[in-house]
């Protein structure tokens, strides 16, 4: 075991006693040493009914043999750091939670790992560390919330916040049921209810097959999370004996499995950051190539909030993954029958599973023939920029506006709420990429002060920085290169003519070369924004957003 380097032979005596020092005795010494990298937080819904979970992994550990030792991981609530300098840090979480999890994993040489997880960078950053320690690991994500209610209204936190901010505004609700509608949208512990980045990157995760069949919509507070969580305490004994590492698990395969059926099911745009991380982690070659040869051959067959009334909650109750894998695999000849931590292949998954197809519309019958993603090119975007479809108005894939310029998610704030934009309007919002940001901001109180004051369909809205997965509204985001490098974004002008078509994948700047080029020579880039801390170091390091704003100096 990897664990002998700390605990076996005489030379290994002080290391024994200050293990002792913990409480063990000398019965479980020689039993496998597994991690719980727990990222339980008071701070953070999605993550606050961890303790329950802890124990059930605990027990399973215990109960397949292996001796477990929890740790902390960091935790941020993106909900919680939107709209604010905060969310500067959410993006650069992601690597500092993997830097966390294998410093104290390889420091301590644990055998395995179960990777308790929930939240929307949370989850990357442990999948990114499990494929640097590569050991046996197995992801728990906790799971959805369930949704919130007022006077019979199903409240997701988008809808009953951030939308209800622009509806009690502009005077279409009263305080009284816009206070309701602030207590009851969050009724519990649990990832926000809809398909955002939390719940994106759990379906994913268990498409790749780190988590076991089930674990992404089971709700956090049901006692099928508890089972699952059990049964992975037990199953990561087996993996360590098997030596079964997640760079087994973690192919070119799998993530293209993954890239598959994100498109199907329409998820957050940052999984496509995730993605092209962990696949950078894994020395996989995966790029923006694939999520764009993939968008023209796979259908949306699901709609959930923030684009439909449904939630994770409705997917669940359709059968969960095991059954969109069901509905599409056999029938999409690019999906490759991997293995996961089950030691089941996704042919032996989904077999005797029931699938609600009124909910997971069968691929003859999609939502719609464009997939929930996509990568937009053009002058604009010279190296890609990312839409999510299923959150735009089918009359909307095609628009021509005004640029509307402003160097801050601030600054296009107050103009929003001033009712200074206007239909017809496109509101670019640059230096919040990755460098500019830094770390990259969620623009998620625009785009839902936008959609609340009704110009969802009338106004688009484009940055180098990015998007939540709670974002509706024809929204590009993740534009590269970003403002700070150099970007095209960077010399737009206020009524500067933008045409966007998302059918056809195209984001132009409508201005001649002649003058791209005049601009281009009196461009000088404003002062970065950190100039201290971590963020500083961040943005000396970080790379562009079609790499994966993987903060890894390249």
């Amino acid at each position: 075991m990897k664990s002998d380097e700390i605990k076996k032979g005489v030379h290994r005596t002080p290391h024994r006693a200050l293990l002792y020092g913990t409480g063990m005795s000398n019965k479980q010494i020689d039993k496998r040493f597994i991690g719980i990298a727990s990222s339980f937080s008071d701070l953070v819904p999605g993550h606050a009914g961890m303790r329950e979970i802890e124990r059930q992994i605990e027990k399973g550990i215990h109960s397949g043999g292996g001796q477990s030792f929890i740790f902390g991981v960091p935790a941020i609530c993106d909900g919680i750091a939107m709209g604010h300098s905060g969310m500067k840090y959410s993006l650069p979480s992601r690597d500092l939670i993997a830097d966390c999890v294998e410093s104290v994993a390889a420091a301590h040489q644990l055998d395995g790992l179960v990777l308790l997880t929930n939240c929307d960078k949370i989850t990357p950053g442990m999948l990114m560390a499990a494929l640097r320690l590569d050991i046996p690991c197995v992801v728990v994500t906790v799971g959805p919330m369930l949704e919130g209610k007022c006077r019979h209204q199903s409240l997701t936190m988008v809808r009953g916040t951030f939308e209800a901010i622009a509806k009690y505004t502009s005077g279409q609700i009263d305080k009284k049921i816009f206070e309701e509608m602030e207590m009851n949208s969050c009724p519990g512990a649990g990832a926000c209810q809809g398909l955002y980045t939390a719940n994106t990157m759990a379906c994913l995760s268990e498409v790749m097959g780190m988590s076991l069949p089930g674990c992404a919509s089971s709700s956090a507070v049901s006692a099928k999370t508890k089972r699952i969580a059990f049964d992975s305490g037990l199953i990561i004994n087996e993996l360590v004996e098997r030596d079964i590492r997640p760079s087994q698990i973690i192919t070119r395969d799998s993530v293209r499995n993954a890239i598959i059926v994100d498109l199907a099911l329409g998820g957050s745009t940052n999984s496509i950051l995730h993605l092209l991380a962990i696949s950078n982690e894994a020395g996989i070659d995966i790029s923006l190539d694939d999520f764009e040869e993939l968008s023209f051959k796979i259908p949306q067959i699901i709609k959930l909030d923030p684009s439909s009334t449904m939630t994770m909650t409705d997917l669940e109750n359709a059968g969960g993954i095991p059954a969109v894998l069901k509905t599409m695999f056999g029938k999409v000849p690019e999906m490759t029958d991997t293995v996961g931590v089950s030691g089941l292949k996704i042919s032996e998954i989904i077999k005797d599973v029931w699938c609600d197809n009124e909910v997971i519309r069968p691929l003859d019958n999609p939502i719609t023939s464009n997939p929930g993603l996509a990568v937009l090119y053009g002058n604009l975007a010279k190296d890609g920029a990312v839409v999510k479809i299923s959150g735009v108005d089918k009359d909307c894939l095609e628009f021509k506006g005004r640029a509307r310029v402003f160097n801050s998610e601030e600054d296009s704030m107050i103009a929003i709420n001033t009712d200074k934009i206007v239909p017809g309007d496109v509101v670019v919002i640059r230096y919040e990429g990755p460098k500019g940001g830094p770390g990259m901001r969620e623009m998620l109180a625009p785009t839902s002060s936008i959609v609340g004051k009704g110009l969802g369909k009338e106004v688009a809205l484009i940055t180098d920085g990015r998007f939540s997965g709670g974002t509706r509204g024809l929204c590009i985001g993740h534009i590269a290169p970003e403002a700070a490098n150099g970007g095209l974004i960077g010399l737009v002008e206020e009524g500067d003519e933008i045409y966007i078509n998302i059918e056809k994948r195209e984001l132009t700047l409508l201005v001649s070369e002649e003058e791209i080029e005049r601009r281009r020579q009196n461009f000088k880039p404003i002062e970065p924004k950190a100039s201290k801390g971590y963020l500083k170091k961040y943005s000396q390091t970080v790379s562009p957003a079609n790499k994966g704003a993987v903060n890894n100096g390249r």
